[in-house]
């Protein structure tokens, strides 16, 4: 088939000086919902009365101050509508209900008998305008057509002097004429009708204007067309400053949004619309996507208060009975979800710029992929990052951070991240924020943090082969120790070198401190209790795993950071990473005053630290000596790490640590485990992490345990 034979393009106007391409919308325009009428009659069941009266206090509510409320004539049930909200003082002052009517003596009658005691009126009239109409529908000529439109107008002016007057009403009455097909017709036969109609109604002025509603009642025409016909409508016809000139666009070709926002600037006033573009065939232009496009350039849309979107949407789908597609504009339930790890990695990061920029006194929302603010219209930003087969390791990332408070460390991110992904591939389904939950709990074996309710998550905690019961931790000296402090010998190296801020005034610079470890803990359910020495106490109980079992390994990274409650300011900690054989840890910077006062890391003293797991206070981490060996650790190899939000129990501090096999420490390619620990106290949070780490070492497949237990 040859659409060029079949199918006649639309016809521009010639109007080389257009205007409109060079505007730029600062202004709301006077917004009026049809969804009442339009909407209803283009549903397969049209709202009942209850129904429409639910759909009207929502518009009310939503900020409208124009309602086009029914088509009385139309049916008993429009009319008694109608009646229902006058008579039950339904109708806010402030606010005009429009009604529809067609050009016909006896139709028109009936519409003014519906909205007899209305405060405030809008009384619409068209009749059809369109060459086609003219010639196939009606029958009529020009001159028949400008006749009828003049004659019922007269009508109308004639009625509302009757209900105005107080005994009848006292009525404040807006005439609104639509040439019906305006896009359709010829554009100065437009003008020559609207001129009479204006004419014949005599009332319009400066201060009681006419309005001109101009239809796109078939979207025949790209957007800009409709902005060329509106402009050429504007210059052309009398009396301009009398006149409301209104757009109706429907979305025949998928432009009404566009249309509208050109007709905007080609001068146009007015929109009429309906949330969510329901209405006849496509729909009506939709009145919440062009809004929040307005609101999302900083323009507020008028007195629309669209900050509840969901109970919009979810209104909206119990009356039309139609669903919302998941990627409608605003309102749908994936239009803030990132999938991508690319894009989920660059919102992870414009979060994190905001967060600075507020900092500053600076409230632009400046997002990657987010034009506008999700809890702006009531959407929370749980939803914005969702994880599949296709995400990255940041988005996963980002909700452990949401969910837990938890600030993984990159590697872990990425070691994490292939244990989703393997989930991911395997169940073949998206993985929710719960999911992720779910699993890094389970493969971290962690406790379900008080409150949490996620499908999946029956036990209170998740324990692997190896869980802390509890542990002593104290100071003892070696023999040689105490044989060259009584031949007035000074120890050098590495072993002077961990010294820590608190041996200062308590104990011989020279002579070096031993830790000792007592620990009770569980492997496979069968309880031990082991002991080892070291420099500090992540190196006493990796000397403590080797004694007991023969498992030798050593740490490759560890972090650390504290956890703060939800929405409060993050916290910074010290930390140290990618060290290839870490041995004593130098003097270090201590973490800041805040990291220190969340977790309670004060200098310990020379008593025995012991108990189930809470303690008393423990050093600070850049005090805790933790690598076996006796390599050093450079100062170069401590950054600071951001702690976010958390929703534990504010104080407790969070520990990252990966383990290798100790013959293939150095090896950057060498398999490591990692594992976290959660405490108030920082050493025994360390202590967990390593029995995290060492149960996955010696476990069976982290990511099969996890679907097993899905």
């Amino acid at each position: 088939m040859d659409p060029g034979k079949k199918y006649k393009p639309y016809k521009p106007i010639n109007l080389p000086d257009r205007q409109w391409p060079s505007k730029v919308q600062t202004t709301s325009p006077i917004w009026t919902s049809v969804d009442l009428r339009d909407g209803n009659q283009a549903l397969i069941h049209p709202m009942n009365a209850h129904s429409k009266l639910r759909f009207f206090k929502k518009l009310v509510q939503v900020g409208f101050k124009e309602i086009e409320v029914a088509f009385p004539s139309s049916s008993d049930t429009d009319f008694n509508f109608v009646r229902h909200i006058i008579e039950q003082k339904l109708i806010p002052d402030d606010v005009y209900i429009q009604v529809l009517t067609p050009a016909r003596e006896e139709l028109i009658r009936r519409t003014f008998e519906s909205i007899k005691g209305a405060k405030n009126v809008i009384m619409h009239m068209y009749n059809a305008t369109s060459p086609l109409f003219r010639g196939v529908v009606f029958r009529q000529d020009k001159a028949q057509t400008i006749d009828l439109a003049v004659r019922h107008t007269k009508i109308v002016a004639e009625l509302m002097d009757h209900y105005s007057k107080p005994e009848n009403g006292g009525t404040n009455f807006k005439y609104e004429y639509s040439p019906e097909c305006f896009t359709q017709t010829e554009p100065d036969f437009a003008i020559e009708i609207c001129d009479a109609v204006r004419k014949a109604w005599g009332k319009a002025s400066k201060e009681n204007k006419i309005i001109f509603n101009l239809p796109a009642t078939v979207e025949v025409g790209p957007p800009n067309s409709y902005a060329d016909q509106i402009e050429y409508f504007i210059r052309n016809v009398p009396e301009r400053d009398s006149i409301v000139v209104s757009l109706h666009p429907h979305n025949d070709r998928g432009s009404a949004v566009a249309a509208a926002e050109m007709g905007l600037l080609a001068g146009a006033d007015r929109v009429e619309g309906c949330l969510l573009g329901n209405g006849e065939r496509t729909g009506n232009v939709d009145l919440v996507t062009l809004a929040l496009n307005l609101f999302c350039q900083g323009v507020q849309p008028g007195p629309l208060d669209l900050s509840d979107l969901g109970s919009i949407v979810e209104l909206i789908t119990d009356c039309n009975s139609i669903a919302v597609h998941p990627r409608h504009p605003y309102a749908g339930e994936l239009v803030f979800t990132a999938f991508s790890g690319s894009h989920q990695d660059a919102i992870k990061k414009g979060f994190a710029a905001m967060d600075e920029r507020r900092k500053q006194g600076d409230p632009t929302w400046d997002m990657p992929y987010l034009p506008v603010d999700p809890a702006d219209i009531g959407c929370t930003y749980e939803a914005v990052i969702r994880v599949n087969s296709q995400s990255g390791k940041g988005g996963v990332a980002y909700i452990v951070a949401q969910q837990l408070g938890l600030d993984l460390p990159r590697r872990m991110q990425v070691a994490f991240y292939s244990i989703i992904q393997e989930v991911a591939d395997r169940t073949g389904k998206e993985m929710t924020a719960e999911d992720i939950t779910s699993a890094f709990i389970k493969a971290y074996h962690l406790p379900v943090p008080a409150g949490t309710n996620i499908p999946g998550l029956e036990k209170t905690r998740y324990d692997g082969r190896f869980v802390l019961r509890s542990f002593t931790l104290s100071d003892v000296r070696p023999a040689h120790a105490v044989q060259a402090l009584a031949n007035g010998k000074a120890e050098t190296g590495a072993e002077a070198d961990d010294q820590d801020d608190e041996d200062e005034g308590t104990q011989t610079p020279s002579a070096p401190r031993v830790r000792q470890i007592t620990a009770r803990i569980l492997k496979d359910g069968k309880q031990h209790v082991i002991t080892g020495t070291g420099q500090g106490a992540i190196s006493a109980f990796l000397n403590a795993l080797d004694n007991a079992f023969g498992i030798r390994v050593s740490v490759r990274e560890y972090s650390e950071h504290a956890i703060g409650r939800i929405g409060g300011d993050r916290s910074r900690a010290a930390s140290i990473s990618n060290s290839p054989s870490l041995g004593a840890f130098p003097q270090a910077s201590a973490p800041t005053n805040e990291s220190a006062e969340i977790v309670a890391a004060q200098p310990t003293s020379r008593l025995a630290q012991t108990g189930e797991i809470a303690m008393a206070p423990s050093p600070p981490l850049n005090a805790i000596p933790f690598a076996r060996g006796t390599s050093s650790v450079a100062a170069s190899n401590i950054r600071r790490t951001r702690s976010p939000s958390g929703a534990r129990e504010q104080g407790q501090a969070a520990s990252y640590v990966e383990l290798v096999k100790s013959e293939e420490a150095g090896n950057k390619k060498a398999e490591g485990w990692w594992g976290v620990g959660l405490d108030l106290d920082i050493t025994a949070a360390s202590i967990r992490a390593i029995m995290s780490s060492v149960s996955n070492l010696l476990g069976p497949d982290v990511s099969s345990q996890v679907i097993e237990t899905a």
